[in-house]
């Protein structure tokens, strides 16, 4: 299993956590769509998230949707997962190059400026639920742990991160979700902020070689950690051209019409995995006739 997620508790089950590596999803994320490195930092982060808020949905058919919207350069982006460990991704300008920021890191802040991250769930219910905050930092880790102490009211600590190599691959990727549940003792509490201030950047701790087991041992070793579950994790995008068709089609016959009647192969692409499907025009008739039905 290359890229995965830990599942584990702590603090006799005052604690839930998540781990993830995802430098594999990282780097296809990246050649897909042909990302800067900054853009690829900022795709990165949000697709280890997404991953592991994923997971914590119970229902199979479930999705999350995390949003960013900015007025920096980057523009914003998409990242949708569901609870089996699939996750896909883009960027709005994944062009944008920009120096970097005064710690000498690649400055994903920068590049998506003020704005608002969304996050939505969809369980099944009529309406999926849909959670917003103001981006705090732009780091998107932080954007996070603030989501969820204004949003969800669960204190958390998240930490996201990409590290680079110097022809633009990606050389490490992952994260972590820290989060206390209801009923956390003063003590426990307190010991973790503790913990959690002496450690390192995850990327630090992921280029020393540190598995996710040996990321949240690090963190939460004192507190009789315990690991239930490890999940797959993979960039996955469930577009298909009989999808594409479906889409076309209920579009309705007056476009479908203007497209015939420009006479000319139309090609669509697939935002999340930048795949490009060819429809010819006899296949676009195909589709009037069936639109018509």
């Amino acid at each position: 299993m290359s890229d995965y997620i830990i599942r584990a508790t702590a603090a006799e089950g005052q604690v839930r956590a998540f781990a993830a590596t995802t430098r594999e999803l990282t780097e296809y994320a990246r050649a897909a769509h042909n990302t800067s490195p900054v853009a690829t930092a900022a795709l990165g982060r949000l697709l280890t998230a997404g991953a592991m808020m994923g997971i914590m949905m119970k229902g199979k058919d479930d999705l999350l949707t995390l949003k960013i919207e900015g007025d920096g350069p980057i523009g914003g982006l998409t990242v949708t997962a569901d609870s089996q460990g699939d996750v896909k991704g883009y960027v709005f300008n994944p062009s944008v190059m920009l120096p970097p920021n005064s710690k000498g890191k690649l400055d994903v802040g920068g590049a998506l400026g003020v704005g608002v991250l969304s996050v939505i769930r969809d369980i099944g219910l009529k309406e999926p639920y849909v959670g917003q905050t103001i981006l705090v930092t732009g780091e998107i880790a932080e954007d996070l742990t603030y989501y969820y102490a204004s949003s969800e009211q669960t204190p958390s600590s998240v930490a996201l991160g990409v590290l680079m190599n110097k022809d633009n691959t990606v050389k490490q990727a992952g994260g972590f979700i820290i989060q206390l549940l209801p009923g956390a003792s003063e003590e426990v509490i307190s010991a973790l902020e503790r913990r959690l201030g002496e450690i390192d950047s995850i990327t630090k701790l992921l280029d020393q070689g540190n598995t996710p087991e040996m990321i949240l041992e690090h963190i939460l070793g004192d507190f009789g950690l315990e690991i239930t579950e490890k999940h797959p994790t993979r960039f996955f995008c469930n577009c298909t051209k009989e999808r594409v068709e479906k889409a076309l089609i209920s579009v309705g016959k007056k476009e479908i019409q203007e497209m015939i009647d420009e006479g000319k192969t139309i090609e669509v692409n697939c935002h999340f995995c930048n795949k490009n499907y060819a429809f010819t025009v006899e296949e676009l008739k195909e589709m009037l006739e069936k639109a018509a039905r």
